[in-house]
């Protein structure tokens, strides 16, 4: 298990604009299950986007779809959350995860829901 660093967190008015940043140490960035995931005070955890670092499908909370985008620079090892028209619904914590395992038919998000290990979050205010 390796370590996840998160940064690009802050406070933006409704209809900004954030982009987060998660850099990977400590295994093998490629064949991996990675994304984002957040949590808002009083809330359940909630899948925001996910990805599998080997390349293919891309995916979203339904929240999210059209406003977010997710990307990744493996040379970097490090994967990004580009945030567009951000509401104050969007306020929360937010968790870079990665997950080396998946069941049969799991997208990215639900391998990292069920077998991720998280950074410590950056936080994002996002005020009307």
């Amino acid at each position: 298990q390796g370590q996840l660093v998160e940064s690009g967190g802050g406070s933006v008015q409704a209809g900004g604009s954030l982009r987060l940043s998660c850099v990977a140490s400590g295994y093998p960035y490629s064949e991996m299950y990675m994304g984002w995931f957040r949590q808002a005070p009083g809330k359940e955890r909630e899948g925001v986007a996910g990805l599998y670092t080997g390349g293919g499908r891309t995916y979203y909370g339904d929240s999210v779809k059209g406003r977010f985008t997710i990307s990744q620079d493996t040379p970097k090892k490090t994967l990004y959350l580009q945030m567009d028209n951000l509401k104050p619904e969007d306020t929360g914590m937010y968790y870079c995860g990665a997950a080396t395992s998946a069941l049969s038919g799991q997208t990215a998000l639900q391998a990292l829901a069920r077998f991720g290990w998280w950074g410590q979050g950056t936080q994002v205010t996002v005020s009307s």
